[in-house]
């Protein structure tokens, strides 16, 4: 359900945005005549037996995959350990470089790919690991083989490691039980997603401004390289103590230490805040839950990678 939300927080496509969308749609056949640009990001989520074809592009004619397909918008993979490790493999390329390359004996052709990649895994094989009710039968040795299926490098390109516990059904119920008996709200109320959104944009226009003035050379957070990263990115005195604290501690890859910077960046542009300070650094490294899984021995209670 969350991931399904996502292109609702997301801000509004841009004029390039939708003709990008919709040249790759168009390629793919997907789109009807009388249908123009595509007005909303796409959403893909195709199911854990997909080939590597139909997740990255090939066939004859070369069309583009889903994480084509799923450019400027989401790319949801669930059940993700269930994908063939070869099929995940492929990924790795087009995550690092915005694009995929596909080479055969007629043609070469390259498409955009740039999603957003949420991922979602179950806490073991039996989905039970960490329950309350203690109805995991899974051994440690068990459970660490099951997530051995994602390799390091794949797992590292992903910025956020999030784990999310069960859900209590108390919590579940009470929007249901809001506006009964005296009316009052529930203390669970949601957010609206217009609302998400407006915080969203407000910190895409901060890195779009600070492209425009020339401070960098990517309109987006995601997309800042090392150079860039070193101008906007670099937190103060405190966050720099708190980061290389982790990078001793946890043995954060580069590609790692750059994401934690990128994601850091981003919380302090949620915040409003023109530095990157220590607690925007904390959040950044608090959510790469596997790398402090690694470094602290057995997994945790139940966990989701995003």
């Amino acid at each position: 359900m969350l991931a399904r939300r996502l292109p609702t927080i997301l801000p509004p496509l841009t004029h390039e945005e939708a003709l990008d969308i919709t040249a790759i749609h168009s390629v793919a056949g997907l789109l009807s005549p009388d249908r123009g640009l595509v007005a909303t990001r796409p959403f893909r989520a195709p199911h854990h037996t997909v080939s590597a074809a139909g997740l990255v592009g090939g066939g004859d004619p070369i069309r583009p995959g889903e994480v084509s397909l799923a450019h400027h918008g989401c790319l949801f993979l669930d059940e993700l350990l269930e994908f063939r490790r070869g099929v995940l493999e492929s990924l790795r390329e087009p995550l690092e470089e915005g694009t995929v390359a596909l080479c055969r004996a007629r043609a070469r052709v390259v498409f955009p790919a740039r999603p957003i990649l949420v991922a979602a895994i179950n806490p073991c094989p039996c989905g039970f690991h960490g329950d309350r009710g203690n109805r995991c039968v899974c051994s440690i040795d068990r459970v660490r083989a099951y997530r051995a299926r994602l390799s390091g490098p794949l797992l590292d390109r992903i910025d956020l490691h999030i784990a999310l516990p069960p859900v209590d059904v108390a919590h579940l119920c009470a929007p249901l039980r809001a506006g009964e008996g005296d009316g009052r709200a529930s203390l669970h109320a949601p957010e609206s997603s217009a609302a998400v959104r407006a915080r969203v944009v407000e910190a895409r226009a901060a890195q779009r401004a600070r492209c425009e003035a020339g401070e960098v050379v990517a309109t987006h957070n995601a997309e800042l390289g090392p150079r860039d990263l070193a101008r906007v990115a670099m937190p103060d005195a405190s966050g720099a103590r708190v980061l290389a604290s982790a990078v001793e501690r946890l043995g954060l890859s580069a590609r790692a230490y750059t994401k934690v910077l990128r994601v850091a960046r981003t919380l302090a542009d949620m915040d409003g805040s023109p530095a990157v300070r220590a607690a925007h650094v904390a959040e950044a490294i608090g959510a790469r839950l596997f790398d402090r899984e690694a470094a602290s021995g057995p997994p945790p209670a139940a966990a989701a990678g995003a």
